[in-house]
């Protein structure tokens, strides 16, 4: 299950688990539609080098049950880095 993740690497914009600014990568690495525009070497997620795609949205019936993920990941120094992992 996606985990939801709440706020952009980069920018540390939040995104609530209906934004339909955020994208991730297969590991879930999440951007806003910002960063990945003006801040991201073509489109890619600079921590593993993958896709970045429009994360999907969970229905808000079923945010209960299972809820986002509040765990916050800055790291503005990945903004426009090369891919490590």
């Amino acid at each position: 299950m996606l985990a939801l993740r709440p706020n952009c690497e980069c920018c540390g914009r939040d995104l609530p688990p209906d934004s339909r600014d955020a994208l991730i990568c297969s590991f879930e690495c999440t951007w806003c539609v910002d960063c990945a525009r003006t801040k991201l070497p073509g489109g890619l997620c600079p921590n593993c080098g993958g896709e970045l795609v429009r994360r999907p949205i969970r229905p808000a019936e079923k945010l209960g049950k299972f809820p986002a993920s509040t765990e916050r990941i800055h790291r503005p120094e990945r903004c426009g880095g090369p891919a490590t992992a």
